[in-house]
């Protein structure tokens, strides 16, 4: 196939990339800044402009991009920033591939469980409403930005995405703390954290791709943890203690509402869709992911 990517230099991106064009794809990258190199194309969301023509002999589009929520405190700009980038971004694609009936046909988008919003111990498949909180919000806004698209035609796939556990992304930052010796879990403990390993979030893609999916689809492994069990998960795979909890006020005060919607908030996802598409996870269970992700292998 003949991809078109953005967000493509990002954790998630990059690896998309690679992992795209080892199997054999064609990748182009659509990227914000004026450029006329091979196998990028330019648009920007915020004015509308992405020229059509760019995107002809494109089969599918992957869509990732999108102003990152942990970069900082959620001012009125910031807030305006992370939903905008968002819509915006995916309305201009959805329009313009719905303007186009020899266009691409696909379009895998980026959304996230945060569409569920803080739900406890509750079990949460693609068919659960949706929150109430800004992030659910958004992700509302988000997927619904993709209509355009929808009504013409085009297969268009929302990728539910838990934590991915990669050398980037959230993993090394929750490590840190361990690897100096003083981890533990955050708050309570008692939030659930849906999560996913790299490779098997590039392989959701793939899939994604294939012809198999619609939809929302909880990109998540079929085991989502509670905080402690991460957490004493991630300390045993590092030979680390779990000793020291975080209380919930100290991350407030450095991050305010942030620190509620990334470390506090609860979502017990479970990928119901993929599962029932056949999709078969590489690595289902935590410790086997963390191990895999952070090169510690069983011993003994």
């Amino acid at each position: 196939m003949h991809l078109a990517i953005t967000g493509a230099t990002g954790f998630i991106g990059s690896a998309l990339v690679a992992a795209m064009a080892a199997a054999g794809h064609d990748t182009t990258r659509v990227t914000r800044r004026q450029s006329d190199a091979p196998g990028e194309i330019s648009w920007d969301p915020a004015s509308g402009r992405l020229d059509p023509e760019a995107l002809r002999g494109v089969d599918a589009v992957v869509h990732l991009a999108g102003e990152p929520i942990a970069s900082g405190r959620w001012t009125q700009k910031r807030r305006r920033r992370i939903r905008d980038s968002r819509v915006e971004g995916t309305a201009l694609l959805a329009k313009t591939m719905a303007g186009m009936p020899d266009g691409p046909r696909i379009l895998v988008a980026a959304s996230g469980i945060d569409y569920y919003g803080d739900r406890g111990d509750e079990v949460l498949t693609e068919d659960s409403a949706p929150g109430d909180d800004f992030l659910a919000e958004v992700c509302v806004a988000w997927e619904a930005a993709a209509d355009p698209a929808r009504d013409a035609g085009v297969r268009v796939v929302h990728l539910r995405t838990g934590m991915v556990l990669g050398e980037g992304g959230a993993l090394p930052k929750l490590a840190l703390p361990f690897k100096l010796g003083v981890g533990g879990r955050l708050g309570s403990g008692k939030q659930y954290m849906s999560w996913i390993t790299l490779d098997d979030h590039l392989a959701l893609i793939a899939y994604a791709l294939s012809d198999r999916l619609d939809g929302p689809v909880n990109a998540v492994a079929p085991a989502p943890v509670t905080n402690a069990e991460f957490t004493r998960t991630l300390a045993d795979v590092l030979s680390r203690p779990a000793l020291v909890p975080v209380p919930r006020f100290a991350p407030r005060l450095v991050l305010g509402e942030l620190a509620d919607a990334l470390l506090f908030s609860s979502k017990r996802a479970l990928p119901e869709r993929a599962e029932a598409n056949g999709f078969v996870f590489t690595h289902p269970n935590l410790e086997d992911g963390l191990r895999h992700v952070l090169d510690r292998p069983r011993t003994g």
